[in-house]
């Protein structure tokens, strides 16, 4: 159904070029304006926050979740996915590049040496903000 087989990695061009070509093919690139995308993305993210709203702390992997609490989470994640693509695209972001830049910027202003093991945000001017 994806057409892309197991084990074989999505790239977000491919996502971008998919997201673009569903939108021109309904005429919805009228819609698609930056701040159109940026509220469907939050509404998204909103959906996606119910998921956990009253499960407390949850263990990586999800153990105790039934298949189809997982199969809906990924779908959620996915629209949030999505319209973050589609909103980078539209707004001339490339967001792999991006958020390459990003880790890189955290990687200075986090250094492993201050950091590590700890749930503090190192920051010369105010050692007591947390992540």
């Amino acid at each position: 159904m994806t057409g892309v087989s197991d084990g074989e990695s999505v790239s977000l061009d491919l996502l971008k070029k998919k997201m673009a070509e569903f939108a021109q093919e309904r005429d919805w690139d009228r819609f698609h304006s930056p701040r159109n995308l940026l509220l469907a993305l939050v509404g998204e993210v909103g959906e996606l926050s119910e998921i956990f709203q009253w499960k407390g702390e949850v263990p990586k992997g999800l153990p105790d979740w039934k298949e189809e609490e997982k199969i809906h989470l990924g779908e959620e994640l996915s629209d949030v996915l999505l319209y973050l693509v589609r909103l980078s695209d539209i707004c001339g972001i490339d967001l792999g590049k991006a958020a390459l830049r990003k880790v890189e910027l955290n990687a200075i202003k986090y250094p492993v040496g201050m950091c590590k093991g700890s749930s503090k945000k190192y920051n010369s001017n105010n050692d007591n903000d947390t992540l």
